[in-house]
């Protein structure tokens, strides 16, 4: 089985960077699961998205694109529940 390869968004680092340091290693080692588990428990595809998916760490989300073609897990998002939703393309 091919292996995929993590890539972030500039944004998705920059919203990482302004969440509690707590919630940081939580989201980290979630991350860091998905190229085994591409589908983790908890983990659903958005509506209206091709390829779009969101995993949830308590009250926080990861937003994740799943590009097959290239083997590429392209985190898009990470934030609070209430924020991160918005403006997903």
């Amino acid at each position: 089985m091919a292996t995929y390869s993590i890539e972030w968004k500039s944004s998705a680092k920059k919203e990482l960077r302004r969440l509690p340091k707590k919630v940081i290693n939580n989201i980290i080692s979630a991350i860091e699961k998905l190229p085994h588990n591409l589908h983790p428990a908890g983990s659903k595809k958005l509506i209206g998205t091709e390829h779009i998916y969101r995993q949830r760490i308590g009250d926080y989300r990861i937003v994740y694109s799943i590009e097959s073609n290239r083997l590429v897990i392209e985190i898009v998002r990470v934030g609070h529940r209430k924020d991160v939703y918005r403006n997903i393309t």
